[in-house]
């Protein structure tokens, strides 16, 4: 049952990959990027405690932040 949550937003992100990120150029400041970092957390840990580390990612992707670099899903 959860799979079948999951599966639709992992489309919406690819179909963002494919459509959308090409023409905001590469403008990441994290490794891996916030929406490979999303897939990748909603794969590990499911829809709830994935969709919640996806949004502390996006959140952190501002130009007041001064980390940048390598941060995996942990």
């Amino acid at each position: 049952m959860k799979r079948v949550l999951i599966f639709p937003l992992i489309k919406f992100i690819r179909l963002y990959q494919i459509l959308i990120s090409p023409y905001l150029g590469s403008n990441c400041k994290f490794s891996p990027s916030c929406s490979n970092y999303s897939i990748e957390a909603l794969k590990k840990y499911g829809l709830v405690k994935g969709l919640y580390l996806a949004s502390i990612r996006i959140l952190k992707c501002n130009p007041w932040n001064k980390n940048c670099g390598f941060d995996p899903v942990p």
